[in-house]
């Protein structure tokens, strides 16, 4: 573990990124329990308060676990990747905003990476996939559904579709790509005629889904990919027009 700190630098940011690379490098390895504080202030040849201020950064990033009692202390964690999501879905979200990426090139990103779900979730699929599927799609049918509803239930719709996939790697990929969209999604005001658009093509995809033809299944998302960034573009024609 590398030790040499840069007293221009955040010591505690430091030290935690020499712990985490160390997990990384696997020197520390799952429910491995780290050096005390006491020990790990010799290690660095720093105070306690910033030894505890680097725990807290890798408790903050599910890196560590600590416990309390005579056997307790600070330990390296199991990250699952459905944990880590909620990390993911907010960095791109944060990315996307901060950025001003622009509603198409998100678009073309998220539909980029969904179209290699399409043909594993074909053949993947379990029946509950399948059935949150039409259930989304019912959702967005019902009159008086607001946008916000209305973007939520899509998102529903496409993360089924991704973790039909049966790949955890993949679905953790896409959770930003997808779920990022939302706030962006939310700036467009949908017709009754967007929607029934939407809901036909999103019900040709569960069609295609559920008779495991992977390759229907991708031009019906390049369809839909391409009627979304048209929806876009409208919107943000017609707002341009409007100031």
């Amino acid at each position: 573990m590398k030790t040499d700190l840069d007293d221009n630098q955040d010591l505690s940011k430091q030290i935690a990124e020499a712990i985490r690379d160390a997990i990384i490098e696997g020197d520390l390895i799952v429910d491995q329990r780290l050096p005390s504080e006491a020990e790990l202030c010799d290690k660095f040849s720093v105070g306690r308060s910033t030894v505890r201020e680097a725990l807290k950064r890798l408790a903050a990033q599910n890196l560590i676990r600590t416990q309390r009692g005579a056997s307790g202390g600070a330990f390296v964690n199991r990250m699952s990747f459905e944990e880590a999501y909620g990390q993911q879905i907010t960095t791109s979200t944060l990315l996307l905003s901060m950025n001003s990426v622009d509603f198409e090139t998100a678009c073309e990103a998220r539909y980029a990476l969904e179209r290699a779900c399409a043909p594993l979730s074909a053949r993947r699929r379990t029946p509950d996939h399948l059935a949150t599927m039409r259930a989304e799609i019912h959702r967005q049918s019902q009159p008086g559904l607001t946008d916000e509803a209305f973007c939520a239930s899509d998102v529903a719709f496409h993360r089924a579709l991704v973790d039909g996939a049966g790949n955890p790697v993949l679905s953790y990929q896409l959770a930003g790509a997808v779920e990022a969209m939302q706030p962006l999604m939310n700036m467009i005001t949908y017709t009754q005629r967007d929607r029934d658009r939407i809901v036909a093509l999103h019900t040709r995809l569960a069609d295609a889904i559920e008779g495991a033809d992977g390759s229907r299944a991708d031009l019906i998302l390049s369809e839909l990919a391409e009627y979304t960034a048209e929806l876009g573009r409208s919107r943000a024609t017609q707002t341009s027009v409007q100031a």
